[in-house]
């Protein structure tokens, strides 16, 4: 089954506290998955301008450059956090294009975890 969105406008206005009905669960799931990668990605993109210094691009490339700087590290913790930051992209990018998504459940608690892990390593670097 094919996913209706404008389930996310449902959602959209429950999150903004307007009394419409409640989205569905898979509108739920498939934000949960998306907002997952932006707060790793935008953790360890404000690591690298904030902590190293270094100037992040202003367009979406942006999101290859942060993922390349951990991935092609020397240092195993920042490849670890670029190969995190890879696995949250294409999760992303499945629940916010494709319009069929299986095992919606167990990718949105996998991304919830790796997030987390993603942004203890940023903290200990």
């Amino acid at each position: 089954m094919t996913f209706d969105w404008s389930e996310y406008l449902k959602l959209a206005q429950e999150l903004a506290g307007q009394t419409v009905s409640p989205a569905n669960e898979e509108a739920k799931l498939r934000s949960s998955v998306s907002r997952a990668y932006y707060a790793a990605f935008c953790k360890a993109r404000n690591y690298l301008r904030d902590i190293e210094g270094r100037s992040i691009p202003s367009t979406p490339e942006a999101h290859r450059y942060v993922r390349d700087k951990f991935k092609n590290s020397p240092d195993r913790l920042r490849r670890k956090i670029g190969d995190g930051l890879d696995r949250l992209r294409i999760r992303r990018n499945r629940v916010d294009y494709e319009d069929s998504v299986t095992g919606l459940p167990s990718m949105a608690t996998m991304s919830l975890k790796l997030t987390q892990d993603i942004i203890s390593m940023l903290c200990i670097l």
